[in-house]
């Protein structure tokens, strides 16, 4: 009895051993052996076509994401993967676990610059964790199991599979494979004991600590020991744009958002404290401003998974390398229960300034035009905070994660390192899929979303229950500021002609509202929100709104601008 099957097959199989149950994806010639063998298994797998190829890979970001399983995207040869490309570099650099498969010409044909064609190894090796072509269907379990295990394991990111079209059609006897260990790859670096007791013995002596929590502590799951770190030497934590929700808005040691446009405390703090303790963050330029006077006056304890990010933009006095949930549960075990009354008090002044300065305006205008803070302020409260925050890039992202609040972990998903405009709507998608109970609420800009509006379709098909809101300022919002402050207030090529949004989200039969009225906000919220299905909301907002507060690229992060005219 023959019980050889095709590459094809045994792809799906090894998929649906590693556990997977929804790709995103779009058909074509060389992958279509692959669409062929799926149809006998829609029972076991959802697959989500999507309208653009890049957008299959945000969306696998956005599952990613919002529930810590790797996304998957299953594309055709030629333009179909190199349409992935943008999102196999965002997910590298934000340390996203995705399996990008695309198809191949035959391996015959490879070099001869066949009928799409394209050096997808070559292309993507610079921005995968691992890229490899399979040119036999023998070698497709293999593959499978190491592309999941790389993913999933040590910082987290993307991996390719590139296959040929003779490797997806042949036949062969299929066994599943099982990879849990890479001779060339140790995903977690050993635990030392020296470094726990070293930033032990640094934190308890400490006068003014401070956390930097970044992302690594949410992609290792090591929420609940970051709190107990924090609160067993009461310390205050303040979060990169992506390490956001690691710890609930209103715990009391979170002070908030670090970075360019964050909270003017802890970008303060941070050059005035005398224990900086970075947990799972790189120190990226948008965090540390001008690296010649960040943190000089502190000793930096920096815990991450990574050894290549220890010692790359700041000196290091203590590394703790490791997975953050056992290095912070270990080194907590020698903390000493500590008060920090004065130090946690002296933030509070910085917060009255910032919110006197800022906050107040944006989040509660008496006049005017719609601001953008409001908007995400009524949404965020219209959820409860229970919602999951993704935001395109631009304004409309560091609005979001300024003033959206969040109770649980795994509730933004943004475009951190690459910042990727086009990324907010199918990563929503993507997000909505990964978890379903969960509200999810997109922030985009009118710039960001007509990158990627085709998949209105994609929501349309699927009726996905995504709430888009768009903070309409007919600019490239975030351009238009660096314009206005930097470039003399000429506005090259940021003023956008756009369509009726409402119109448009009409076509595709989802929900849809435009406002510029604060008296209308509140009314549509709330009509959006208890909507059962997808909706759009075009508000109108201020034309040149801004986002304050601002370090300005490359100065010090006390070099803080809270206005036009007024510089902390």
């Amino acid at each position: 009895m023959n019980t050889n099957i095709s590459g094809s097959e045994a792809l799906i199989k090894s998929l649906l051993k590693e556990g997977v149950d929804t790709i995103f994806g779009y058909p074509g010639g060389a992958i279509m052996p692959v669409f062929d063998a799926l149809y006998d298994y829609t029972d076991k797998i959802n697959h989500i076509l999507v309208r653009h190829e890049q957008a299959a890979a945000h969306a696998a970001q956005g599952y990613a994401r919002a529930n810590g399983k790797p996304g998957i995207v299953l594309v055709t040869s030629g333009p179909g993967a190199t349409n992935t490309v943008t999102g196999i570099a965002d997910a590298m650099i934000d340390s996203t676990p995705l399996v990008v498969i695309s198809g191949q010409v035959f391996s015959g044909l490879l070099g001869s610059d066949a009928f799409q064609e394209a050096d997808v190894v070559g292309i993507t090796k610079p921005i995968s964790k691992w890229t490899y072509q399979i040119r036999n269907a023998e070698e497709i379990p293999w593959a499978v199991a190491r592309a999941f295990y790389i993913a999933s394991n040590g910082r987290k990111g993307p991996v390719v599979l590139d296959i040929t079209k003779d490797a997806l059609i042949g036949q062969f006897e299929y066994s599943p494979k099982d990879i849990n260990f890479i001779r060339s790859y140790q995903p977690i670096p050993d635990l030392k004991q020296e470094e726990i007791q070293s930033a032990a013995k640094l934190i308890n002596e400490a006068k003014k600590p401070l956390a930097l929590i970044g992302q690594g502590v949410i992609l290792s799951g090591a929420e609940k020991e970051l709190k107990n770190f924090l609160e067993k030497a009461n310390i205050p934590g303040a979060s990169t744009m992506l390490g956001l929700s690691a710890i609930p808005t209103d715990h009391p040691l979170n002070v908030g958002l670090l970075g360019m446009h964050g909270n003017v405390a802890p970008n303060i703090k941070t050059n005035e404290c005398d224990v900086l303790i970075a947990i799972g963050m790189r120190f990226d330029d948008r965090v540390t401003g001008d690296l010649n006077t960040y943190a000089k006056q502190a000793k930096i304890i920096h815990f991450d998974i990574d050894p290549s990010e220890v010692d790359k933009n700041v000196k290091t006095h203590v590394k703790v390398l490791g997975d953050a949930k056992t290095t912070l549960a270990e080194v907590t075990k020698l903390l000493h229960e500590s008060k920090h009354t004065e130090w946690l008090d002296s933030f509070k002044e910085y917060d009255s300034k910032e919110y006197d300065a800022v906050i107040k305006k944006e989040l509660y205008p008496e006049a005017g035009s719609l601001k953008m803070g409001e908007v995400v302020r009524k949404v965020s409260e219209a959820t409860n905070h229970e919602g999951i925050l993704v935001t395109d890039v631009g304004q409309n992202q560091m609005m979001g994660v300024r003033y959206f609040k969040y109770k649980h972990s795994r509730s933004v998903i943004t475009s951190g390192g690459l910042g990727t405009m086009g990324f907010g709507l199918p990563a929503a998608i993507g997000a909505k899929i990964g978890a379903p109970n969960r509200t999810v609420c997109l922030f985009v800009g009118d710039g960001g979303i007509q990158m990627t509006i085709q998949e209105l379709g994609t929501i349309m098909q699927y009726d996905i229950d995504v709430k888009i809101i768009i903070l309409n300022n007919h600019f490239l919002g975030m351009v238009r500021q660096w314009q206005e402050l930097f470039f003399d207030k000429r506005y090259s090529e940021t003023l956008m002609k756009n369509p009726n949004f409402e119109a448009i989200a009409k076509a595709y039969n989802i929900k849809s509202k435009t406002i510029s009225e604060r008296d209308d906000l509140d009314k549509a919220i709330d009509e959006m929100i208890s909507h059962k299905g997808p909706y759009l909301l075009d508000v109108q907002v201020e034309l040149q709104g801004m986002v304050y507060p601002m370090v300005p690229a490359g100065s010090c992060v006390t070099n803080i601008l809270l206005g036009e005219s007024n510089q902390l």
